[in-house]
């Protein structure tokens, strides 16, 4: 009975052997699915008076070939793998559209210039005005179609976001129901149940990132950023809630009991995470940018054209419309203000969003997304309008105490840009003054620029002659006198004028309007010279400077995502290879398996026959 009991517990083992290397092979290409081995030991051998006689085999347990550390790192790797695979694909996506010349500025910015240099060499031609017409239209259509690919490529980023989240969401139900069936089975559960929830956990980590915490029942704790997505068998659910600032726009959340509650920036990693970096680090910023460099050309070249005189010799009107600065409040708000906005000064123009606050019968200024206090000045009046980086608030109705707003100084810009001034002739294209030098003059102060400074009250005027009492005073028509500075310009009835040199008592300039049908170039060669004068970051960057940084930022950061993937995919290739090490079915060590075991079996059922044989020989003895 012995070598009976003996022989079936090794046929028993052998044959959980088999059924478990079978398992293995069945399962090669199963994804996430960890090599199982089943461990024998000999079972407690009986005394006899010869000594201890061996009992047979029992299977000891049946083992999860994995690594905790391994499937930490590969968590690791597929949160940062799936936040880096997001970025380069939408930041790649961005590039393209700034740095193609079938899509971006360049061409027509360069047309638009080209143009107005066209009406600065011939500037009585009617078809090089037209010319800068025509070109002011497309490069005015190719901002708007600019902005309006970053707008779509915000909106396909959230789209994948909010479907993304809804797989995250059901991943993180599995996870809590595969944490209920493990633990209720204790220290015998299923290793294919382990493997289920860890494909799981893995595919969470590439969306959310994760931090796995084991607990001692057997479940796992799964967090990322210090978010608990996953809580034994609960598992929270993220969500987009309403941006209480903006409409159109849905933020991250935590769906609770109480509410949504919003999640800080840069909680999750992965997919999600990457996209929401993209959103707010990369294209917030770039469609700011092109709208800061639409608001300052737009407004730049208007100021010019409003200084000069068209060829009907009037005074020059707009050529470009480009929305104000808007702001939008808080659904939490109770107060009543209302806000009138513009550009007071288009150097001091950074772009990114500005959180305005009322406190205590006091405005604030901070940095939207980073809570940084910004400078401010005024009180908000018409006569005291609120001042904070280049924008001129002046605020009405009533605001209420804690109200808050958002201020969008740049980023609507290039999606209005337009040409209202379609008429050629209107392009002022001449000075407005003609500037005669008395011949007796002892100075050597030449006549500068001249512009228009009202156009109403330059109107009326037909003549003005400016007399120097001496170096730093002078008259005009006799009214005076006037403080003269260096550098700053001579102001008259609806006109200014700056001096070249040094003037001296007794010298005098005599001033008339230029005539209608003028082919002076004076202001058109200011026009066609904006491209290159310093307007950007406080007049130290000029506009074509200012447009290629933009498109080197972007294709920096595109640049970046993209090696940034390259060396992630390399890192997480070194780590899936070291779980196939571990975990990875090997199928010659499996064949190897499967025959040895194989032959075990057929060994241990010629033992059972050996028994059968000597209780045969056993029986047949007693029946003599």
């Amino acid at each position: 009975m012995s070598v009976l009991s003996t022989g079936s517990s090794a046929l028993l083992a052998f044959q959980r052997a088999l059924g478990t290397v079978s398992h293995n092979v069945a399962n090669v290409n199963t994804e996430g699915y960890s090599r199982q081995r089943v461990d024998l030991e000999a079972r407690p051998g009986q005394t006899t008076g010869a000594g201890y006689v061996g009992n047979g085999v029992a299977i000891q347990k049946l083992q999860r070939l994995a690594d905790g550390l391994v499937f930490a790192r590969q968590v690791d790797s597929n949160g940062e793998l799936g936040r880096l695979q997001q970025l380069d694909s939408y930041t790649g996506r961005l590039d393209s559209v700034l740095s193609n010349t079938s899509t971006g500025l360049a061409r027509p910015w360069s047309n638009f210039f080209g143009a107005a240099k066209g009406v600065a060499a011939e500037p009585g031609s009617s078809i090089a005005r037209q010319a800068l017409v025509d070109a002011g239209d497309q490069l005015a259509n190719r901002f708007r179609s600019v902005d309006s690919q970053l707008t779509a490529l915000g909106t396909d980023a959230d789209n994948r976001l909010a479907a993304q989240i809804g797989v995250a969401n059901q991943l993180a139900s599995e996870i809590a129901n595969l944490n209920r069936d493990i633990v209720a089975t204790g220290s015998n559960a299923s290793p294919d149940l382990i493997d289920q929830r860890d494909t799981r956990i893995a595919k969470l980590a590439s969306l959310t990132g994760a931090e796995v915490i084991p607990q001692g029942d057997g479940s796992m704790t799964v967090s990322s950023g210090g978010q608990v997505l996953v809580l034994g068998a609960r598992a929270g659910k993220l969500t987009l809630a309403p941006d209480p600032y903006r409409i159109d726009r849905k933020v991250l959340s935590l769906d609770t009991s109480a509410g949504p509650v919003r999640l800080p920036q840069g909680a999750l990693s992965g997919e999600i995470g990457g996209l929401l970096e993209f959103r707010d680090r990369v294209l917030d910023p770039a469609r700011a940018e092109l709208g800061r460099i639409a608001t300052t050309f737009a407004t730049t070249y208007n100021v010019t054209q409003r200084g000069g005189v068209d060829y009907g010799g009037v005074a020059g009107t707009d050529f470009f419309a480009i929305p104000a600065p808007r702001v939008d409040a808080n659904s939490a708000n109770t107060g009543a203000a209302t806000f009138t906005t513009a550009i007071a000064d288009v150097g001091a123009l950074k772009g990114p969003d500005i959180e305005l606050r009322f406190s205590a019968g006091i405005w604030s200024a901070l940095r939207a997304g980073t809570g940084d206090p910004l400078a401010m000045t005024g009180a908000g009046t018409a006569a005291s309008p609120l001042l904070v980086e280049g924008v001129s608030i002046v605020v009405g109705g009533a605001p209420a105490n804690g109200d808050r707003f958002i201020l969008h100084p740049t980023s609507d810009a290039a999606a209005g840009l337009q040409v209202i001034q379609r008429d050629p002739s209107k392009i002022a294209a001449a000075a407005p003054l003609r500037a005669q030098v008395d011949p007796t003059n002892l100075g050597n102060a030449k006549p500068g620029a001249m512009q228009v400074t009202n156009a109403t009250t330059f109107a009326s005027f037909t003549t003005a002659r400016v007399d120097f009492i001496d170096a730093t005073n002078y008259t005009i028509d006799g009214v005076g006198p006037y403080t003269y500075t260096p550098g700053q310009p001579i102001n008259g009835a609806g006109w200014s004028m700056m001096l070249d040199g040094t003037p001296v008592a007794g010298d005098t300039f005599d001033l008339s309007r230029t005539p209608a049908r003028s082919t002076d170039n004076s202001n058109a060669r200011l026009l066609a010279g904006l491209d290159q004068r310093s307007l950007l970051d406080g007049g130290t960057v000029g506009l074509t400077t200012g447009l290629s940084r933009l498109t080197a930022r972007v294709g920096s950061e595109a640049q970046h995502a993209g090696m940034n993937l390259e060396a992630q995919q390399a890192l997480h290739a070194q780590v899936m290879a070291e779980r196939d090490s571990v975990s990875g079915v090997n199928l010659d060590e499996e064949a190897a398996d499967l025959l040895r075991y194989q032959q075990a079996y057929q060994a241990a059922a010629q033992v059972i026959a050996t028994a059968d044989t000597m209780f045969q020989t056993l029986l047949g003895a007693v029946r003599r």
